[in-house]
């Protein structure tokens, strides 16, 4: 046998043994091929069936118009005519924004925890699915299945429930609207539509909320603390939840680094970096009544369609003027509160004895005594009339001594009240002030009294500020538009303005004596009208008797003109006859006004004789900017014209006296500036205190006083209640404007000093009231002799 036959035989046997010793790798292997071969059949059927089934469920999927021609529900803004927003009324606070209008890094931070492959995949991210299922431990280590495009498929169009079917869906959804939108407007409507707390839909809206700034303005770390909101706005909210929100930041800012959106400096600073939070009282000026005004008188055009179409509202005010009216409201009322007597704390809470749970039990406590704006709830831990030491909401204690305790002396009394008692575990106000650069408390109070303020451009109608009431969280009652008070002596220029028409003069001579009205006059009780001081003075002329606010004068002027002539002389101001009855209590303002009705006829002094009719929306646009309604800006014309000009300007002289030597001196006195004209007004028994004044560019007037009407107090007046608010607010106003005092018109002559009409300069007209009588007729009939009467003792 041949060398080759011989290796040929040796290599038969071995196979022969190797088979031989190998059956169960041989039976193994084949068994291998053939599973493999069934799971590819069933890989494939399975294809083949999710095909036939996707097939048959993508031509049923929803219409995705709403997101080609995406409208968001977009809240009405009413804005300030400098631009800051004052109210947004709606569901959903949302402002809308192109991406273009969206700051990179606010896309880079979502696009780092949200979807980082958002513009490499298609809509579905398979790599991010294989890691999902890979990854299922914990945040660190996974980012999720879901991409953006998913996202706004599931939010607009599918449940929340975690099925398969509803994944399937969402998958092919997210195809569907891939295909039919950019990636860029994809990105925009997600960073427009996610909710993200707090009523904010959007990052635009959001960052407003939260940082109380325009999304552009963002840094590095706000935008990670916001691109954290949308896997949770509740748990990652950072303002009720801030440690679990700055883990997830931290986070984000890491992802941020990772994906190569910023620099390892960049990631230091931002993960460094302090956010402050805008707080309750910060978001937005103190604005809430004029807004509701703007509210309903949009909604009254629009109906429910205004909360929704994104209109944007600028009014005729300036925020930064409507802040020094609200600022110089409050100061007024709480002003007068430190004059009353104290009430007792709001409420009482039991703490307990061991000091760590204190802290616990204060937040609950307080939880339902939210801050006042200034006026901040506390409750107290230690109590004596020397000294109080409270803690705040923020875990903050406050030691008050000294002046800070005298509004509240009669609480600290050893022997006081025990229903008015401070002592631990009272729950009180207290206010913050510096002095000498020094910080101090002072105990206060919440008041109970009210007030309103409204400043109008006499020009044009126009409102530059408008507060109705000390605390719109606490009482909405607009009191500006919606309360029917008396004016008291504030009312007297328009009896005044209505005798000049009649013939008398600055000059004119009416005696101040006293009056008496007997029963049969009344037809009920005698009433004997009394000036505010008390005092009479006889004889003077008109000019003094307005700067000093008499009573005797008023009436006796307005018998001689007539109650019927006057009545109807009012309502050229805008007031209404019904609610000035044809009495001789209309002298002292017995009748109904509101503040914007008072103001609107001091406008008509203020302008040269023109009734101009309040406007408040300046004008509208929608949320793309389209302008929509825009007020005229011309200033009112002589088709407004209600009195004479030459009356107009004899009425400012008078009222000028009455700033600068009369019941409002310290007006000019204050401003340094004699083109100041106001009346103030005290009604019967201190019930209202009023100021009524302007400048040729403003009118504004103020108002305090209880809902339910009751006495301020025997030594409470309008020059010593509202005049004070007045001044402040002008002050502002009036920041560098020069002194304007009216020219006079024609058909007026001056003689000594004194301004006449041409032809009461001489001879004619009233020089003197005759006679010094003491009793005056009253009305003839028994209805009107007790309405009289009535009307008196309001």
């Amino acid at each position: 046998m041949s060398d080759t036959q011989k290796k040929s035989t040796q290599k038969s046997n071995t196979e022969s043994r190797s088979a031989k010793a190998h059956p169960v790798a041989s039976l193994i292997g084949k068994s291998l091929l053939w599973l493999s071969g069934l799971a590819l059949a069933m890989v494939l059927s399975i294809a083949l069936l999710a095909a036939l089934a996707l097939s048959l469920a993508y031509p049923n999927l929803p219409d995705i118009s709403g997101l080609t021609d995406y409208r968001p529900k977009l809240p009405m803004r009413v804005m300030s005519a400098d631009g800051l927003v004052l109210g947004e009324f709606g569901e959903e606070r949302r402002n809308y924004q192109s991406i273009k209008d969206i700051p990179k890094v606010m896309q880079d931070a979502v696009l780092a925890i949200e979807d980082a492959r958002f513009y490499q995949h298609g809509g579905v991210d398979y790599l991010g699915v294989i890691r999902a299922g890979l990854a299922n431990v914990g945040e660190s280590r996974s980012q999720g299945a879901s991409t953006i495009t998913m996202q706004v498929a599931r939010n607009f169009y599918l449940s929340t429930e975690k099925t398969l079917t509803r994944k399937i869906y969402e998958i092919l959804l997210a195809l569907k609207i891939e295909n039919a939108l950019s990636k860029e407007k994809i990105l925009e409507i997600y960073m427009n539509q996610i909710f993200l707390g707090h009523r904010a839909h959007g990052f635009a809206a959001a960052s407003e909320i939260y940082f109380g700034k325009p999304l552009k303005d963002v840094s590095i770390a706000e935008a990670a603390m916001l691109a954290g909101l949308p896997k949770a706005p509740s748990a990652y909210n950072p303002i009720n939840n801030p440690r679990r929100a700055n883990i997830r930041q931290q986070y984000i800012i890491e992802r941020m680094l990772e994906n190569g959106y910023i620099t390892a400096d960049q990631r230091d600073a931002a993960k460094a970096e302090v956010l402050r939070y805008r707080t309750v009282n910060e978001s937005l000026p103190h604005a809430e009544y004029v807004a509701e005004a703007a509210r309903q008188l949009i909604f009254s055009q629009y109906g429910e369609d205004a909360y929704t179409r994104g209109l944007n509202v600028y009014l005729t005010l300036r925020a930064d003027e409507q802040t020094a009216a609200y600022r110089a409201l409050r100061r007024g009322i709480m002003d007068y509160e430190r004059r009353q007597v104290y009430r007792g704390p709001e409420a009482y809470a039991d703490l307990p004895a061991e000091p760590k749970d204190v802290d616990v039990r204060v937040a609950e406590a307080l939880a339902d005594h939210p801050a006042n704006d200034e006026l901040l709830a506390a409750v107290v831990l230690q109590a004596d009339p020397k000294k109080v030491v409270a803690a705040l909401q923020s875990g903050e204690l406050v030691n008050i001594s000294g002046e800070g305790l005298k509004p509240a002396t009669s609480g600290l009394a050893e022997k006081g009240n025990p229903k008015t008692r401070i002592r631990r575990g009272a729950i009180i106000r207290v206010i913050k002030s510096t002095r000498a650069g020094k910080d101090e408390w002072t105990i206060t109070q919440l008041p109970e009294v009210e007030g309103a303020f409204i400043a109008l451009d006499p020009r044009n109608g126009r409102v530059r500020a408008l507060v109705g009431g000390f605390d719109y969280a606490k009482n909405k009652f607009n009191h500006v538009t919606q309360a029917w008070r008396q004016p008291g002596s504030s009312f007297k220029p328009f009896i005044y303005s209505a005798a000049l028409e009649k013939g008398f003069t600055p000059a004119t001579i009416v005696n101040d004596a006293p009056l008496f009205f007997d029963a049969t006059s009344t037809g009920s009780q005698p009433w004997e009208p009394k000036n505010y001081d008390g005092t009479f003075e006889g004889q003077m002329t008109m000019r003094r008797a307005l700067a000093r606010s008499k009573n005797m004068v008023s009436i006796r002027v307005l018998n001689s003109i007539g109650v019927h002539y006057a009545q109807q002389w009012v309502t050229r101001f805008g007031f209404e006859a019904e609610k000035h009855p044809a009495y001789l209590t209309m002298a002292l303002g017995a009748g109904s006004v509101t503040p914007m009705q008072m103001a609107q006829g001091f406008a008509v002094f203020a302008n040269g004789g023109l009734r101009v009719a309040p406007q408040l929306i300046a004008k509208l646009t929608d949320n793309k900017g389209k302008l929509l309604y825009e007020a005229p800006q011309a200033d009112a014309g002589e088709e407004s014209r209600v009195i004479e000009a030459r009356n107009a300007f004899m009425m400012s002289s008078l009222l000028q006296e009455v700033t600068r030597s009369g019941t409002a001196a310290k007006a000019q006195a204050q401003l340094k500036r004699p083109d100041i004209y106001g009346k103030t007004g005290t009604t019967n028994d201190s019930m209202d205190a009023w100021f009524a004044g302007y400048q040729q560019e403003v009118v504004a007037v103020v108002w305090i006083g209880y809902d339910q009407p009751r006495k301020l107090g025997d030594r409470e007046t309008g020059g010593g209640l509202s005049l004070p608010v007045w001044i402040e607010y002008m002050n502002f106003a009036l920041r560098g404007k020069p002194v304007q005092e009216p020219a006079a018109p024609e058909g007026l002559v001056n003689v000594g000093g004194e301004w006449y009409y041409d032809e009461y300069s001489g001879n004619q007209g009233v020089r003197s009231l005759a006679g010094d009588e003491s009793k005056l007729p009253a009305a003839g009939t028994e209805e009107e002799k007790k309405s009289i009467l009535d009307l008196f003792k309001r």
